[in-house]
């Protein structure tokens, strides 16, 4: 059930905190009818959603991320918009452009401004890989700074809004890899991997008898504004800010206290925008599981979607298949949690 924005002004933190665990269970519930298995997935475009963060989700054809976005969508009562990205597609296609149109009251002709699927509060970039890069980019102000600027003149973006691309791990052919400055805006790449064999079987026998249950809307737009709102005002403890950022430092090849696997490995670490991701989800992550503080847990449980898009490896590190996944799993063993009461 959604509130109206004049009750959620009169709650305090502690009341939206817990109406926040109720929302992103009641979310997990309706992705759940049309979802099986994928419990790190759901739970990490929860975190997103509710940090109000991009997502970017990477898996072979087959594994339901666009079903899992649109599915995600229909739950919230929020303006959905999908682009299929194509080599063809251009930034007009995405943004809106400006189109000439008759007056009537004046008979004359004049410009005016025709948006693109990009004004909607949930945005599916689907096979975002698969367009240029000069229509990638079209998304990078819309991304980092919620509006958009054709022809001079600058739209901002209804909120919240979020994008929530798609890649495809193989078929590569004829893609555009995302640049580093892209990947830098989605807080979490998100990996689907195979299901285990009793999830894929509940899968066939869902998806070949009867179809399920409608997904009911059960989140409003003001109720996520609302929850982003209290996630930002939650504390943090100093020293989960600190394990964060060292985490995030310790990833630059560059930097005095960067193991020397890093600097046998990594071309570029990551940047600051990882350190934030990783403080904000950990808050997020930490209402929706009921606590009124994040941990240094909920910091390593986030570290490998933060991080791994933003790790950019060397040849060396390619030809002997180290990956930036097991580079993340080397840090979190390595770098040492403050000493603390958390």
């Amino acid at each position: 059930m959604t509130a109206p924005l004049n009750e959620l002004d009169r709650l305090d933190d502690a009341t939206l905190a817990d109406r926040l665990q109720g929302a992103g269970q009641r979310i997990a519930s309706e992705l759940r009818k049309v979802i099986v298995g994928q419990d790190a997935v759901v739970e990490q475009a929860l975190v997103a959603l509710f940090a109000g963060g991009n997502c970017l989700l990477v898996g072979v054809p087959g594994l339901a991320k666009t079903l899992l976005i649109s599915t995600l969508a229909r739950a919230l009562d929020l303006k959905f918009s999908r682009i299929q990205f194509t080599p063809d597609l251009m930034p007009s296609d995405v943004t809106g452009t400006d189109v000439i149109q008759d007056d009537p009251a004046t008979g004359q002709r004049r410009l005016a401004f025709m948006p693109g699927p990009v004004f909607a509060n949930v945005l599916l970039a689907d096979e975002i890989n698969r367009t240029p890069p000069k229509t990638q980019a079209a998304l990078l102000e819309a991304m980092q700074e919620r509006r958009v600027t054709v022809q001079g003149r600058t739209y901002e973006l209804d909120k919240p809004f979020f994008v929530f691309a798609t890649q495809n791990p193989i078929e590569l052919e004829g893609t555009y890899p995302l640049p580093e400055a892209q990947l830098d805006r989605f807080m979490l790449e998100v990996m689907l991997d195979y299901l285990p064999e009793e999830d894929e079987v509940a899968v066939v026998k869902a998806t070949t008898a009867l179809p399920p249950d409608a997904v009911q809307s059960v989140v409003s737009k003001e109720e996520i504004l609302a929850y982003q709102r209290v996630v930002r005002r939650l504390p943090i403890a100093d020293a989960v800010t600190r394990y964060a950022v060292k985490l995030v430092r310790c990833t630059r090849p560059t930097d005095v206290g960067a193991p020397d696997y890093v600097k046998q490995y990594v071309s570029y670490g990551a940047s600051v925008r990882a350190a934030q991701a990783l403080v904000l989800g950990a808050k997020a992550r930490a209402l929706l599981q009921g606590r009124a503080s994040a941990s240094f847990d909920d910091v390593k449980a986030l570290a490998r979607p933060v991080l791994r898009h933003r790790v950019l490896v060397n040849f060396q590190a390619q030809s002997e298949k180290v990956t930036t996944d097991s580079m993340v799993a080397r840090l979190l063993e390595s770098v040492s949690v403050p000493k603390s009461s958390l």
